[in-house]
């Protein structure tokens, strides 16, 4: 059991390195050709961009580790309502965490509020909810393979012959 539960802790570690450089590539994608700024305010700082994104990495990250090590190895499944939630989750902190950075920028708690309100609906946001989505899936995908595979992964020439 112990085993498992490292496995799937090394495993989130690396999903969310793979979702950081999904968004990094997405951002850089979109950016260019819908021909806007990442964060389109001004006041905001240089920081905010990369706090929202930050955010939104450690969420998955937690609940990435969360999800693989609460369920035993041999019962794990894929499970689309939990990536949701893991996606919608990522979608919303990566917004609060830019309304929260937007306010310690500029000290007006407004601009918090209206700050996160315009995240809601921008192709930035609606990419890191995909993204943390897709990512989970994948994660699930992993571990129920290795799961059912029962051990290391071996070389053809090691199996066992069964015939």
């Amino acid at each position: 059991m112990r085993e498992e539960r490292a496995y799937a802790v090394i495993v989130a570690c690396f999903a969310a390195g793979l979702y950081l450089a999904v968004l990094v590539a997405a951002f850089g994608l979109l950016s260019l050709a819908t021909d806007t700024e990442v964060i389109a305010d001004p006041s905001a700082g240089p920081l905010v961009g990369p706090v929202m994104t930050g955010a939104a990495v450690a969420v998955l990250l937690v609940l990435l580790i969360v999800t693989g090590t609460r369920v035993p190895g041999d019962q794990q499944r894929i499970a689309p309502l939990t990536a949701l939630g893991v996606g919608i989750a990522c979608y919303l902190a990566y917004c609060v965490a830019g309304g929260v950075a937007g306010a310690f920028a500029t000290g007006d708690v407004l601009h918090f509020v209206l700050f996160a309100a315009g995240q809601l609906g921008s192709l930035y946001a609606i990419t890191t909810g995909l993204a943390a989505f897709l990512i989970t899936l994948l994660y699930q995908l992993v571990l129920v393979g290795r799961f059912r595979q029962r051990g290391r992964p071996r070389w053809p020439w090691e199996r066992p012959d069964d015939e």
